[in-house]
């Protein structure tokens, strides 16, 4: 994972508070994932930590963390026994299988103006190319210290991010993109040249926004690999052939 994502105060949390939210976390019906912890939970270190990174990574090495492609919801609860404690709970999708040890890190360190707790949802990305199959859910949790001085909480996907104002509290969001599952076979249309609803068309326009499609008379170059990105492989007449993510 680059340095970006990890700020410097992060350490690991007490194996007690460990125990109590490991069943929380899961993804992909993989091994169970507890979040990352530290004092206080990375976001009290002293000193700014590095900006996150805007756009994808055109060379990113295999087997390294990389954003989750979805968020679909954020939920902050507040444990009945002392010590209390405050748990951020969030799902989200993948594009594919073979994502695992999904967690949630802050983007940075220190206490924000808006005092929002902003987290990055990540995991590490597949070994190889996958199938576009439609889309995986994940899933991972982060324990937030005692006395912690946030209101909320915002965290951030690839594609997108979800914010809770206060806590405990919830929020969520629908993700309406074709995940590709039945791609194969149908014919792929560019932006603004098929309406919604024909059939046998894939249209551009609802699928995720990182996208590429290759034409018979079209090479590739390069060897960017993008895990987060889908891949359209298409015959003489736009049908699609192959589907995959890289």
């Amino acid at each position: 994972m680059n340095k970006w994502f990890r700020p410097l105060g992060v350490l690991v949390i007490a194996a007690a508070m460990q125990a109590s939210v490991a069943g929380l976390a899961f993804a992909q019906g993989g091994p169970q994932s507890s979040s990352p912890g530290g004092t206080p939970q990375g976001y009290g270190a002293g000193g700014g930590g590095q900006m996150a990174e805007s756009t994808q990574s055109s060379e990113t090495a295999r087997g390294t963390e990389l954003p989750v492609l979805y968020v679909t919801s954020v939920e902050i609860v507040r444990t009945s026994i002392d010590p209390k404690l405050d748990i951020v709970r969030v799902t989200g999708l993948t594009g594919s299988q073979g994502w695992s040890s999904p967690q949630l890190v802050p983007l940075f360190a220190g206490k924000p103006l808006d005092d929002i707790l902003d987290l990055q949802f990540i995991a590490t990305q597949p070994p190889q190319s996958q199938k576009a199959d439609g889309f995986v859910p994940i899933g991972a949790v982060f324990p937030l210290e005692q006395g912690h001085p946030f209101k909320g909480v915002r965290v951030r996907a690839s594609e997108n991010a979800i914010e809770v104002k206060q806590i405990p509290g919830n929020n969520q969001s629908n993700i309406n993109v074709n995940g590709c599952k039945d791609c194969i076979g149908k014919k792929f249309v560019e932006r603004g040249q098929a309406q919604p609803g024909q059939q046998g068309v894939v249209r551009q326009e609802d699928l995720p926004k990182v996208l590429r499609w290759v034409p018979p008379s079209r090479g590739i170059r390069g060897i960017t690999h993008n895990p987060n990105r889908l891949n359209l492989i298409l015959g003489d007449d736009y049908t699609i052939v192959e589907a995959f993510w890289e």
